[in-house]
């Protein structure tokens, strides 16, 4: 099993520069494969990453020397994910590739070989970890898992470098501790209401700092272009981006684990988000939460602890039918929070629509489709099944 843990790194300013080239190495090698990809396709040809990559080797000892400095997998694995870009394309799942910018998702990999080679290019040890050509690097924290280190990724987010450890382990990083059921409806007064009454608050951290963003904005906004103000008031937006987009993942990963480790059967709805979004009223409240980036993480751990992800279809109306009897509320409006059944129960709308959502989660198989969803975390196919539920089947 593939795990990976994003730590952030503490480099000196030589272990810094050597980072700004690897990656500047890592991206010039994506724009020059990108620019041959199109040049042999409008000759005719058939071009292939893997040509790409040998025509690259070829020539970079004498076309491209600095290359030498860094590590040799930096740019071959940018050639590689620019395979991967076009095959995303040719299979409808991405656009056409476009050229790298300078300070935009800088990134650069470095891999530790073959299970039997003798000595590894990447170790850990304690808050230390070694990489090719420039050695050991400081780390804010001690790796969580145990097993073979296969690669990392260092990344630039907001002036701050961070490696993203691949590690294959047998172990997870957790046990699981119940097992259970429970229906999670997604809000926006409430990240998520649970079908056992629990009301989980999100942190709202684009709201919170709505004030503070603006001013920053601002200010940005007044420096002349090209000084070194402006380059300073850049980076102070930058990081204040960062650290609304890491408070969401926090509050995201706490919640996405509490599921797995205590259900192995779970109900969610299949939100059309994009479509959500055209409501301006409610189009920030609603990316605030990050409700595409929950369904990312509850649908890799679930593969992880063998949690069995069901999800309902869109026109669902789980918040209209009552969860007792079965009868659904055409009245219901969007601001009725609460109302009351003909059979006499008075139901909490988001409560009710996750007791909703449990019941499918343990409803029996009978005319559900199961299907298999590639999980966003890793690259492997996810073998958890999202069992789609048609809006007509009772139950």
């Amino acid at each position: 099993m593939l795990l990976t843990h994003k730590i952030e790194l503490k480099p000196n300013r030589i272990q810094a520069t050597y980072f700004q080239k690897a990656c500047g190495v890592a991206r010039f090698s994506y724009n020059w494969a990108l620019a041959e990809w199109k040049k042999q396709y409008e000759q005719g040809l058939k071009p292939k990453e893997s040509e790409l990559r040998k025509t690259l080797n070829q020539i970079k000892n004498t076309e491209f020397p600095w290359m030498i400095e860094v590590t040799k997998v930096a740019p071959q694995q940018a050639i590689k994910n620019l395979g991967t870009a076009f095959k995303r394309f040719f299979t409808q799942q991405g656009a056409y590739p476009k050229f790298k910018k300078k300070g935009i998702h800088e990134a650069f990999r470095a891999d530790n070989g073959p299970v039997n080679a003798h000595e590894n290019a990447v170790l850990l040890e304690n808050k230390k970890i070694k990489l090719p050509k420039i050695g050991w690097v400081r780390l804010t924290e001690k790796l969580r898992f145990e097993g073979r280190i296969q690669s990392v990724t260092i990344s630039k987010r907001a002036g701050r470098w961070f490696a993203a450890v691949n590690v294959d382990s047998e172990k997870l990083p957790h046990e699981r501790k119940n097992q259970g059921s429970v229906g999670v409806d997604l809000g926006i007064k409430h990240l998520a209401v649970l079908s056992d009454g629990q009301k989980i608050e999100g942190p709202k951290a684009y709201g919170s700092l709505l004030v503070r963003l603006r001013r920053t904005s601002k200010a940005l906004s007044r420096k002349v272009k090209g000084s070194e103000n402006r380059r300073k008031a850049k980076e102070l937006l930058a990081k204040l981006h960062a650290k609304i987009a890491h408070i969401r993942e926090n509050s995201l990963h706490q919640l996405s684990t509490y599921l797995v480790l205590n259900h192995t059967k779970i109900g969610i709805e299949d939100l059309n988000v994009s479509g959500m979004q055209k409501n301006r009223k409610l189009s920030r409240h609603i990316m605030d939460q990050g409700f595409s980036e929950f369904r990312r993480q509850l649908t890799y751990k679930a593969k992880w602890y063998g949690s069995e992800i069901t999800v309902a279809d869109r026109f669902y109306p789980s918040s209209k039918n009552c969860h007792l009897c079965g009868e659904k509320n055409e009245a219901l409006t969007l601001k009725d929070r609460h109302w009351i059944c003909r059979c006499g129960a008075l139901h909490d709308r988001d409560i009710n629509a996750a007791k909703n959502l449990e019941k499918l989660a343990t409803a029996s198989s009978a005319g559900i489709q199961a299907c298999r969803e590639e999980s966003a975390g890793s690259r492997q196919k996810s073998t958890v099944k999202l069992r789609l539920v048609e809006a007509g089947i009772q139950h």
